[in-house]
């Protein structure tokens, strides 16, 4: 039987095929019911909803933030779908101009819910425009230049805009201070894990081992994403290395070959932390010199590595750069000296 082979992307980079996309649609819950973790926020989402059905107004905007892959899309669709609105979706990157948000705002029937996704890297001029139109459901379009410039006030439809950001520190205060409430999407337990691997092995019709469910969702970086595309590619080692059954030892065999270890860290994330110890001595160093040193994208140290390297307390950010900790060390099994440049 012939043995499986990876490229050199890390998986959590992959873009999906056709297949993989569809398959994501299909896993992704549809209620309240189907969606699991998040108490706080789905508690606070339905009295938001409620109260605003009572009142016959739109719910108030909306924001949520917090790593990729935690749920914001979702939890977002299943709102739209119980108050029983139009969801439109856009990225904060694709609103260029004045003309591009105006198409977006002027196409909303009353009630509908408009998801900006990445919403911290929208233009600051249509930012500007973005204003009175959630305040007011205005939008001030300026005609013209110099002194036969005028305003117009294009009266819009009732909507709530819900933001979504992996970086809400990039945020302008004047958008953020527009949301009515705001939200932190908190990182998955095992557990939680674990009833999501459930979940999609149903759908997805695969027959899966307690043990092997507790080993995918312990490298799966508490992300409900990374727990279905990791399901996803043990089940491809199941069907072609054993007989479609995923068992402890399947699961173990295909991510080790993923080069994916007990806690879920990959060739990038070891690759980041020993640059900082062997390179700079545990650090502080910099996150351009790390880039640079470590040859991986900033952006991605900042968005994929970080944070979970963060969580898992690996490594500490300090005003004069990124530190190794000691666990760091001891996962690596490098001997910790105690000698690096502390501040």
């Amino acid at each position: 039987m012939s043995t499986p082979t990876t490229n050199n992307n890390r998986i959590l980079e992959n873009q999906s095929d056709d297949e993989d996309k569809v398959l994501d649609l299909t896993l992704r819950p549809k209620t309240w019911n189907q969606y699991i973790g998040q108490e706080r926020i789905k508690k606070n989402l339905k009295i938001i909803l409620t109260a605003a059905q009572k009142r016959k107004e739109v719910p108030e905007h909306l924001l949520f933030y917090g790593g990729s892959g935690l749920g914001k899309t979702t939890i977002s669709r299943i709102f739209a779908k119980e108050m029983g609105a139009n969801l439109h979706i856009a990225t904060g990157p694709s609103i260029e101009k004045i003309g591009d948000l105006a198409s977006i705002l002027t196409n909303l029937s009353d009630g509908d819910i408009l998801f900006l996704d990445e919403c911290h890297r929208i233009n600051r001029v249509c930012e500007e425009y973005l204003y009175p139109a959630m305040e007011e459901f205005k939008l001030n379009i300026i005609l013209g230049k110099g002194p036969m410039a005028r305003i117009m006030d294009m009266k819009l439809n009732r909507f709530t805009l819900i933001g979504a950001t992996t970086r809400v520190a990039l945020l302008s205060s004047p958008l953020r201070n527009r949301f009515g409430a705001i939200f932190q999407m908190d990182y998955y337990n095992n557990e939680e894990l674990e009833k999501i691997i459930q979940n999609s092995a149903e759908i997805l019709g695969i027959e899966i081992e307690p043990s092997a469910k507790k080993i995918i969702a312990q490298r799966a970086r508490f992300t409900p994403r990374v727990v279905n595309r990791l399901l996803k590619r043990v089940r491809d080692w199941a069907q072609v290395e054993g007989e479609g059954v995923i068992t402890e030892k399947i699961a173990k065999s295909a991510l080790d070959f993923l080069e994916i270890d007990n806690l879920g860290l990959e060739t990038g994330d070891r690759r980041v932390i020993e640059t900082i110890i062997k390179k700079f001595n545990g650090g502080p160093v910099g996150v351009q010199s790390l880039a640079a040193a470590s040859n991986e994208d900033k952006d991605a140290i900042l968005d994929i590595y970080e944070p979970y390297l963060m969580q898992l307390g690996f490594i500490q950010r300090t005003p004069r750069g990124r530190i190794a900790e000691k666990s760091a060390y001891e996962h690596l099994g490098i001997k910790y000296t105690g000698t690096q440049n502390l501040l």
